[in-house]
């Protein structure tokens, strides 16, 4: 298996995202490992110093903000490899993490996508069921094999087996953020094609540090993840599930927020109200059928 990490290119999608994080998740990176560094955006202002530091890594400006799965699949038709692990730049890979992932970049096993898991990290959870009721951490006490049948892994991290598309534009771009993966990996269950979770890949994820790291975007972030967290939710089960299923399965959280705005307007917290408040106007643009359209303002640049 020695030399079948070039069978093997990582996609890494940054936006504006902090070097000292960058440069952490690219020297976790096998240097003998092919990058494509995707800046979602018309400038990377950083691109001759990484460049000239890590010489695997190609960086490529999408021109504007295309969103996770489009700028994801910007890279991905870049690629010339059959195997592609989509990288957030807030992670760091772990624990022999290339040397592992070496089993996977052959045909000897049958997958579409592989996921990986977090290191000490009770707090996001890597994978899991559409049957809410299976229990992940239940599963794999009981299972002693390393690679976990799963329904969905999340996107921070996943190994893709590009022979099981046909296209590479693997993601849905109707999203911006959140739930491609989660859409994506429903897609491949409905097609049969196996999705797996592997203890033996293990990356350290921080966590809302993709993309910038200034205090002054702090609630300019607030807006931005809340509206299109409820613009996804509605959308992914909208296409998934029809429009009234939709309809019901967001029931709950429109009231929700309508109840926390009147709240915390009440008691003067301006961050929890805007975040409820932009939790309802991303649903609500969603139900009315308005493409997601939510943007920080300089996020064109």
């Amino acid at each position: 298996m020695n030399n079948e990490l070039t069978n093997l290119t990582v996609v890494i999608l940054t936006h504006k995202t902090n070097k000292n994080t960058l440069e952490n998740c690219l020297s976790s990176i096998d240097p003998k490992v092919k990058i494509i560094l995707i800046e979602n955006s018309k400038i990377f202002l950083q691109k001759d110093l990484i460049e000239n530091k890590y010489k695997n890594v190609s960086i490529f400006c999408s021109g504007t903000n295309l969103g996770y799965g489009g700028g994801n699949n910007f890279g991905l038709k870049l690629t010339k490899t059959p195997y592609a692990l989509i990288l957030n730049p807030d992670t760091v890979c772990k624990n022999n993490f290339f040397e592992n992932i070496k089993e996977y970049l052959n045909d000897r096993i049958d997958y579409s996508i592989i996921g990986c898991q977090y290191e000490n990290d009770p707090n996001w959870q890597p994978a899991g069921y559409f049957n809410k009721k299976t229990n992940l951490n239940e599963i794999q006490k009981k299972d002693k094999q390393t690679l976990i049948k799963v329904d969905w892994v999340v996107g921070c991290a996943m190994l893709i087996n590009l022979n099981k598309f046909s296209s590479k534009a693997i993601f849905d771009e109707n999203f911006f953020l959140f739930f491609e993966e989660f859409d994506l990996c429903k897609i491949m269950k409905l097609k049969n094609e196996k999705v797996f979770s592997s203890k033996k890949l293990i990356i350290n994820h921080l966590g809302l540090k993709s993309s910038y790291s200034e205090k002054i975007y702090e609630y300019e972030f607030i807006k931005l993840r809340n509206w299109h967290y409820m613009w996804s939710f509605f959308y992914y089960h909208k296409k998934n599930e029809g429009f009234l299923k939709a309809l019901i399965a967001s029931k709950g959280r429109l009231l929700r927020s309508l109840f926390r705005i009147f709240y915390f307007s009440i008691i003067i917290n301006r961050k929890e109200r805007l975040k409820y408040s932009y939790r309802f106007l991303g649903l609500i643009n969603s139900i009315i059928g308005k493409k997601s359209w939510y943007r920080i303002n300089d996020q064109e640049n």
